[in-house]
């Protein structure tokens, strides 16, 4: 399975400044053709890295509240289902869930009514207690630093690495870390698919 070369590197923190950036504007710094831009970014969304191009909002530039930070204590066990009912919200810029349970909101409220908020998408017999933080400001940083491709073997959980294989399955991608991880996944997959 290939993995990512200093080019694939380029490309990806180029697009991170700009998501916009035209490819031969990419192709004149990685000294590449557009077209073999293109291909890299085809191949790095089929690889399942780059899943979509999105657009940042300088919601500064917007009257829609008062930015906020919300630390929410979930109950033991409920900090997922938490994290994902507030983030259903359309004020809510970004959620953060902790490992010990904790449930960080970034969001915009009106009338500084965090309260409201989580009112209207959590249900507060999940919520042990919360605290509401004033941002004074936000900034977003998109860095790569050192990374490799790494995603997780579907089978056994395991970083995959440039030895990994991966298959499609109606239409899904799944990486693996091994062959026998591979043939294990595939021959489950399709005696559940048969059984359905």
């Amino acid at each position: 399975m290939l993995g990512l070369d200093d080019t694939d590197h380029e490309i990806l923190r180029l697009l991170l400044e700009d998501a916009r950036r035209p490819y031969s504007d990419i192709a004149e710094r990685v000294d590449l053709s557009a077209p073999a831009v293109s291909d890299r970014v085809d191949r790095l969304q089929e690889m399942g890295l780059l899943r979509g191009f999105t657009v940042d909002i300088d919601r500064s530039m917007l009257h829609a509240g008062v930015p906020v930070l919300i630390e929410i204590d979930a109950r033991p066990g409920r900090d997922a289902a938490v994290a994902e009912a507030i983030a259903d919200a359309d004020t809510v810029e970004r959620v953060y869930r902790t490992a010990d349970g904790r449930v960080t909101v970034e969001a915009t409220v009106s009338n500084s009514d965090a309260g409201g908020l989580l009112d209207d998408h959590v249900p507060l017999d999940d919520v042990d207690s919360y605290e509401v933080r004033l941002l004074a400001d936000s900034e977003r940083t998109s860095g790569l630093a050192a990374a490799e491709f790494a995603p997780d073997c579907a089978e056994c959980g395991n970083s995959v690495d440039e030895e990994g294989e991966q298959r499609r399955l109606d239409g899904d991608r799944y990486y693996f870390c091994c062959g026998s991880c591979a043939e294990r996944f595939v021959d489950q997959y399709e005696a559940l698919k048969e059984g359905a």
